[in-house]
């Protein structure tokens, strides 16, 4: 499914938009890299910049979506536009990797779309209430993203056949 949520008119102020913002986030983003969180619901989330090309690194949180999947959701705090990270995934969703607790995950990410996106939506928002508040904030619909796992690479056929 295609990356295609545009950004709201109205919401909530964008969140790590001063210095002090970014560098907590990156303290926060090293420190779950490291040692996890206390109820281990956060992960590292490792894109590639949709400008630049250069790793981006981004704190999140994440639900369980069965089979060893994560949802994320690009709430921003109900900003009235998405997160950098969403466009991020948008321009690589094959080349995003997540980390916890000193563990590397290379992952694929899809958004999610109808049925599939609301009962996703309502299984984050019974765990997490605070984001029902981030809908009301803005008018954007907020994007849920699952993570599957990346399936090992073939590898490549040498010069020699073997």
């Amino acid at each position: 499914m295609s990356f295609d949520t545009r950004s709201g008119t109205r919401g909530a102020r964008q969140p790590a938009r001063n210095r002090f913002e970014r560098w907590a986030n990156l303290r926060m983003a090293e420190r779950i890299r490291r040692k996890g969180d206390r109820r281990g619901t956060k992960l590292a989330l490792v894109t590639i910049g949709h400008r630049t090309g250069l790793e981006r690194v981004t704190p999140v949180r994440w639900f369980p979506a069965g089979g060893g999947a994560r949802y994320i959701v690009a709430s921003a705090n109900g900003a009235a536009r998405n997160p950098a990270w969403y466009y991020n995934l948008a321009a690589n969703p094959d080349r995003v990797r997540i980390e916890f607790a000193g563990k590397h995950l290379d992952v694929v990410a899809e958004q999610l779309h109808g049925a599939e996106r609301a009962a996703a939506w309502a299984q984050i928002t019974a765990t997490a209430r605070g984001f029902a508040k981030y809908e009301r904030l803005t008018d954007r619909e907020i994007p849920v993203i699952v993570l599957r796992s990346r399936p090992p690479g073939r590898h490549a056929v040498s010069p020699n056949g073997g």
